[in-house]
């Protein structure tokens, strides 16, 4: 019998740093910089938006799947590109764009995004995992969102998810210090959804995608438009002022010490400029 499950889908797109692949109805989307632990460059951060935006309309998948190649889901911004935007700060405009069109697109998404969350997610790799719809994180990883710790603002959306997944008091907490979270600690305090062992989440995460796709599609990416409501209200309410934030942020002599100092692997003598 011939396979017409995704008769007549678009092909899927090429990237140097994004891998994709349909499965049946789900599309998996594969950070793709192992080597780098999948750090955000101008390649990724580009690619991302694209890829996202595809995934968006794509006829042929029902179901998303984000995760990392390799030891991690994204270890955040590339150590080199960043220092690369702070000594050329008009250079950040262009990802501030890129940074609304992610977020706002994970947001428009009517697909459920599972997140496979493999390793550690930092900085704007916890951004992207937080703003999946479901989160299954192997055990050993860790994330959290130590902008401030470079001396730079949580504008790229953490300021929009973290509070709305932990509630204020705690998200204030992590943003404003920075601090990393075992996976156990994130699933107890409901940041994600689970936490297992490594060994066990590909099957985990197939067992999910596998019970949605037999579910009634129409009403489940209905479901997921109408809980995803709030989120763009306060998306489209919090991301300008985010972003500007940020850009002044990384024009700081903060922001530059902030990156010397992990060059160095020492404590940031920050002077509040």
């Amino acid at each position: 019998m011939t396979d017409t499950t995704n008769a007549g889908a678009p092909a899927l797109p090429t990237f140097s740093t994004i891998a994709m692949a349909r499965e049946g109805r789900l599309l998996r989307i594969t950070l793709n910089r192992p080597d780098a632990m999948n750090a955000v460059n101008l390649a990724l951060h580009d690619e991302l938006a694209e890829a996202l935006w595809f995934a968006q309309g794509d006829t042929g998948s029902d179901v998303i799947v984000l995760t990392g190649a390799g030891r991690a889901f994204s270890a955040g911004g590339d150590l080199d590109h960043i220092e690369h935007n702070a000594r050329n700060p008009h250079l950040f405009d262009h990802e501030a764009r890129m940074a609304k069109r992610i977020v706002s697109t994970l947001l428009d998404i009517d697909k459920v995004v599972v997140c496979r969350l493999n390793g550690h997610a930092v900085g704007l790799g916890a951004t992207l995992a937080l703003l999946c719809d479901v989160i299954f994180a192997a055990e050993n990883a860790k994330i959290g969102d130590p902008h401030v710790g470079l001396g730079l603002v949580a504008g790229d959306g953490g300021a929009v998810i973290w509070a709305q997944r932990i509630g204020l008091t705690r998200a204030k907490e992590y943003l404003l210090t920075g601090d990393l979270l075992t996976a156990a600690k994130a699933a107890e305090i409901g940041l994600i959804n689970h936490a297992v062992p490594l060994e066990e989440l590909d099957a985990r995460v197939d067992a999910f995608c596998a019970k949605l796709l037999k579910g009634a599609m129409v009403a489940i990416r209905a479901t997921k438009v109408l809980t995803n409501l709030e989120l763009k209200r306060l998306a489209t309410a919090l991301m300008d002022a985010g972003i500007a934030y940020e850009s002044v942020s990384v024009r700081s002599a903060d922001h530059l010490e902030g990156i010397q100092a992990l060059k160095e692997k020492r404590a940031p003598n920050f002077t509040g400029r």
